[in-house]
């Protein structure tokens, strides 16, 4: 593949080399900051054909290509440009959301630059305990001690598995400093310092017969004792590092401000940690961690369950990258806690998922609805279920319940036979390498258990829904002009404004078509008028989405805004119910786009066949409510 070729088509067609600021890039998308976003070829650029995807969001235009793909590109992209990746201008953040949200969101900007290297770790980790597990494959003999000539190898690779956990507070004192807008150079030396090897290593403290070093300052006696796989200390001395360093910008004089920030931050803010600040956040770590484990423990197969069946749920609020912290904390301090819980259940929602979706694919008459559930099926069996949820089980409801319901017996099993993680990894069919090898068949139980649930319980709600439909059909009154059937020949604007493709949304799952192919509308007026006639077949229960099916099948998404779940229904003013029938121009609901702005939340409104039918965009730009945009072919 040639890269640099690649790399130049990219340029060309964002407006070439004037036209670029900056660029860099994350997993899996080169970024880019542009002068000019009008001169940007888009039909060109989604011809080449590793770019999987484009769209814009928070004033940097993002290429979709892939993880491993896109750091060779992004390589070439500033090698031709003559730049660095640091160059370009990361957009403001705004603060919205509720407090919890705002948390959440933190905890997932601090953690998710560091989980590769934790996941990296923790596969390892899963490969040691391969190598040093008794029983696993000779009776009551490890592989090491069958063939005592892989011992070293398997010493190799304990070292290289437990490095990230060892030294965890400086990848976490690194990005956690760089997010609260401090050097992350000196949040890395921050954690350094709290795992020096001349203080107590934390894995000892406590231990019976273990003398606790002491230092004696003025007077107060402070134990020298590290830090090693805590999460909570560093995420609080960060916070204060960073806070310290630009309080100190500010009062002192430029010349002498890159010889004294550094020095009287870091001094600060080690007497700080290691007298009051890392103490109290150590114990609380140790608190939150086996006060969720004591929890999780004590209610068994009922607290499995439950948490296994809201597990999918907790997922489509974003809510799960709160998981983080607790399950890093609980897989640094494995020898203790005994390993996660959170993996494991994830792994059972995931496969969960995929099974409704499996189940759908064998037995649904629709061939498009084939083509999706092949795809998105097989993914969420390995650990990505954005498009299974989002295509399927969330579309159809029946299978995301089956889903969740299947999530809570396989969870409930692995509660029952205290199942854990002992390392990050793909939370699917590819976990097994994440979980303790004397638990693999139990993990696998549960996993069949998930699966068969799921799929069955999917089967049978689909089956009633089919009756359920059919007797809909048949009480449908046949001789009135209102309720009788309607052909779909075009799609009305469901809301003033200006139309544009669906991949203009600023919004990934939606500009990827990945729910299916359609329109965006940035939305002048509101009020929401049905596209079709037809039937509303789904309100999500925050009001910010609703689906309808027209009289021959056409199937419609129309997502009020973006992020707006967030908002808990608040600015929508629902005029129709679930099941109810209704004509192209009703009013469905009247929306206060005043405040979902003010909630910092994009207006754009995308609406797409889910129905996968073929179609022309036949008015683009601003149209009046109710005008046609899309014909159908």
């Amino acid at each position: 593949m040639d890269y640099n070729k690649i790399a130049k088509d990219i340029i060309e067609n964002v407006g070439g080399a004037s036209n670029i600021t900056g660029a860099m890039h994350c997993a899996t998308r080169l970024r880019l900051n542009l002068v000019d976003e009008s001169k940007i070829n888009e039909e060109a650029l989604t011809d080449i054909e590793v770019v999987k995807g484009t769209f814009l969001a928070k004033g940097q235009y993002q290429i979709i290509l892939g993880p491993g793909l896109v750091n060779l590109v992004c390589d070439e992209v500033t090698n031709i440009l003559g730049i660095k990746t640091e160059t370009v201008q990361e957009p403001k953040e705004e603060k919205e959301g509720n407090i919890l949200q705002r948390l959440v969101q933190l905890l997932s900007d601090i953690f998710v630059p560091i989980i590769p290297a934790i996941v990296a770790g923790g596969l390892l980790m899963g490969i040691n305990n391969i190598l040093t597990a008794k029983g696993l494959f000779f009776a009551g003999k490890s592989l090491i001690e069958a063939y005592p000539q892989w011992s070293d190898l398997a010493s190799i690779i304990n070292i290289f598995s437990n490095a990230a956990f060892t030294f965890l507070p400086v990848l976490i004192g690194f990005s956690a400093t760089k997010k609260f807008g401090g050097n992350p150079y000196l949040g890395a030396a921050m954690g350094m310092i709290m795992v020096h090897p001349d203080l107590l290593n934390a894995y000892d403290y406590g231990k019976a017969g273990v003398e606790i070093p002491v230092w004696n300052l003025f007077g107060l006696t402070v134990e020298a004792v590290g830090y090693q796989g805590t999460v909570l200390p560093v995420l609080g001395v960060s916070w204060i590092l960073a806070n310290i360093e630009k309080r100190l910008h500010k009062v002192t004089p430029i010349w002498l401000d890159n010889l004294t920030t550094p020095l009287l931050s870091t001094l600060i803010t080690g007497f700080i940690t290691f007298i009051v600040v890392g103490p109290i956040l150590r114990e609380a770590g140790v608190l939150l961690s086996d006060g969720i484990s004591w929890m999780y423990n004590t209610l068994g197969m009922l607290g499995g369950a439950i948490f296994g069946f809201f597990y999918a749920p907790i997922c489509l609020t974003g809510m799960h990258h709160s998981f983080i912290a607790v399950e890093t904390q609980l897989l640094a301090a494995v020898e203790t806690t005994g390993g996660s819980f959170i993996f494991p259940t994830a792994s059972m929602s995931n496969v969960a998922q995929g099974a409704a979706v499996i189940a759908i694919l064998l037995i649904t008459k629709d061939k498009k609805l084939k083509s999706i559930c092949s795809a998105s099926g097989i993914s969420a069996l390995l650990g990505i279920t954005e498009p299974a949820m989002f295509g399927v089980t969330l579309k159809l409801k029946y299978p995301f319940i089956a889903a969740m319901i299947g999530s809570a017996a396989g969870s409930a099993y692995l509660a029952a036979t205290k199942t854990l993680a002992i390392a990050l990894g793909a939370a699917g069919l590819p976990g097994f390498i994440s979980i303790d090898p004397n638990s693999w068949l139990n993990f696998g139980i549960g996993m069949i258990i998930s699966i068969a649930v799921a799929f069955a319980l999917t089967i049978v709600l689909y089956k009633r829904n089919e009756k359920k439909q059919a007797a809909k059909t048949d009480e449908l009154p046949q001789d009135t002009t209102t309720d009788s059937k309607v052909k779909t020949e075009v799609i009305s604007a469901p809301l003033a404004g200006k139309v544009a493709p669906v991949s203009e949304a600023p919004d990934e799952i939606f500009a990827q078509k990945m729910m299916g192919d359609g329109v965006v509308i940035f939305p002048t007026n509101n009020y929401l008028t049905a596209p079709v006639t037809g039937t509303i077949t789904m309100i999500f229960p925050t009001k910010h989405a609703l689906g309808i099916k027209s009289d021959d099948g056409v199937e419609l998404l129309i997502h009020i805004g973006l992020d707006t779940v967030k908002l808990e229904g608040k600015p929508f003013n629902l005029l129709v119910s679930e099941g109810q029938r209704v004509n192209q121009g009703d009013k469905l609901m009247e929306i206060d786009f005043k405040m979902i702005e003010e909630a910092g939340c994009p207006t754009a409104t995308p609406v797409v066949l889910t129905s996968q039918n073929s179609f022309e965009i036949v008015s683009q730009g601003d149209v009046e409510l109710n005008q046609p945009i899309i014909k159908l072919n």
